[in-house]
């Protein structure tokens, strides 16, 4: 692993995670090529964001639970090639129930870019400290849809103010959003705004 980047739960104390892509629980159905273990990594500039974060989160008494942080470029380069393939349908409807999968790439949600592979971005929700539960956001993660957009209709009061609750402690943390997908923040200012790493997760 390069000198700069780091696995988060390392950095940060007591943080959650699950790594969806190192599963076969995420929108491709089987492990993303690039991750060989369950684990998050990010630059240590991320790191401290996400600790940030984590203190700002526990003290309205939330923690966070990380899917992703860097991603290798040749997972990025697997959404591609999957994107490309014949429809299977065993993921569509819970990950892009409303587009055929060869529109995700046009639509934004797959990247041949990605924020993640320059070390600078997470994807993220929150949990409640005292029993540990998931709050409702409106939808999971990876959820190609409209419905997980910022400002989506259809929520309820209680998703729509959980949404906005992550996306305080983020943007008080150095974070920007991304419009299409509420789990997922950019470092504003990330110390490699132009390369696109490509050392697996391991």
């Amino acid at each position: 692993m390069k000198s700069e980047f780091v696995f988060i739960d390392q950095y940060v104390p007591e943080i959650r995670w699950d790594a969806k892509y190192a599963t076969w629980d995420n929108f491709t159905g089987r492990p993303v090529a690039g991750y060989t273990v369950n684990r998050v990594v990010g630059s240590r500039a991320l790191c401290e964001g996400v600790l940030a974060a984590q203190r700002y989160a526990s003290a309205q008494g939330y923690g966070l639970l990380l899917w992703d942080g860097y991603r290798p470029q040749r997972a990025v380069d697997d959404f591609i090639r999957w994107s490309a393939q014949p429809e299977e349908g065993a993921t569509k409807n819970a990950h892009y129930p409303a587009l055929p999968k060869a529109e995700l790439l046009r639509q934004g949600y797959i990247a041949a870019k990605s924020s993640h592979s320059r070390g600078s971005a997470i994807d993220l929700t929150l949990y409640r400290l005292h029993d540990g539960a998931l709050v409702p956001m409106g939808g999971g993660f990876d959820l190609m849809d409209a419905r997980s957009h910022h400002g989506a209709a259809g929520l309820t009061a209680e998703e729509t103010e959980n949404r906005a609750r992550l996306r305080e402690i983020m943007e008080n943390s150095g974070f920007a959003p991304y419009q299409k997908e509420w789990w997922h923040y950019v470092l504003q200012q990330e110390p490699y705004p132009d390369t696109y790493f490509d050392f697996p997760v391991a």
